[in-house]
């Protein structure tokens, strides 16, 4: 975290002084996910993309007023929630993003089927346990398995993916992300958890449709993706 306050600081007093190759890094850095954030409030990429630049325009003008009370991250993210959060209200169609509902949450993060039924002596262990990720100097080389990845993480409910997004690509912690989004740790937890097992069940059923050594590299992105779950 410590490191992550230096360079930050760095990036704050470069913007300040109008330094357009810093401006332009972190644009390129940040605008992928913050597209898929806004995304998630509002139902086209037009608004999206309106309510992106317009983070952007409301960052430039208030980077000097930047108190460094958070990550520079953390800030510039809940601009974009903030601005996000009022086209939501002016169009009225997106749903709340604390809320749960349709995403899963009454459903079970794992197949109840992966576990022993109530009569077996064993009632609650594992029946099929989770696949062991073997060889992991080999799984870096999958291509096929990060476009894998990729497509599960696609397929995932949409707050899902922005959770499993922000926590596991863009690498913030519980707590930015909870203020960041207005969630509640649970939420946040329940969402996290839900999405990395999904990720987990169809890069799993991606090996076992594989003949090995396929198979032994089909786990690069899940190892990395899943690192904390």
């Amino acid at each position: 975290m410590h490191d992550r306050l230096v360079a930050d600081d760095a990036i704050v007093e470069a913007l300040r002084a109008g330094d357009g190759a810093t401006f332009k890094a972190l644009f390129e850095r940040n605008y992928p996910m913050m597209r898929r954030v806004a995304r998630s409030y509002v139902d086209s990429d037009a608004v999206a993309e309106e309510i992106v630049q317009e983070t952007w325009l409301a960052i430039i003008k208030g980077i000097g007023r930047f108190e460094r009370r958070s990550a520079l991250s953390t800030w510039m993210f809940s601009i974009l929630v903030n601005q996000a959060k009022t086209h939501r209200t002016r169009e009225r169609r997106a749903l709340p993003l604390s809320s749960l509902a349709g995403d899963g949450a009454d459903e079970p993060a794992v197949d109840p089927d992966r576990f022993q039924s109530d009569e077996s002596p064993w009632a609650g262990y594992w029946a099929a346990p989770p696949r062991p990720w073997q060889k992991p100097e080999r799984r870096l080389l999958s291509l096929e398995a990060r476009e894998r990845l990729k497509a599960a993480l696609a397929e995932l409910p949409e707050r899902q993916r922005l959770i499993v997004a922000l926590r596991d690509i863009e690498g913030m912690s519980a707590e930015e992300v909870c203020t960041m989004l207005n969630l509640s740790q649970e939420n946040q937890r329940v969402l996290l958890h839900r999405g990395r097992s999904r990720l987990r069940a169809a890069l799993e059923q991606y090996v076992d449709e594989e003949d090995s050594p396929a198979a032994d590299l089909a786990a690069a992105a899940r190892d990395r993706a899943l690192a904390h779950a």
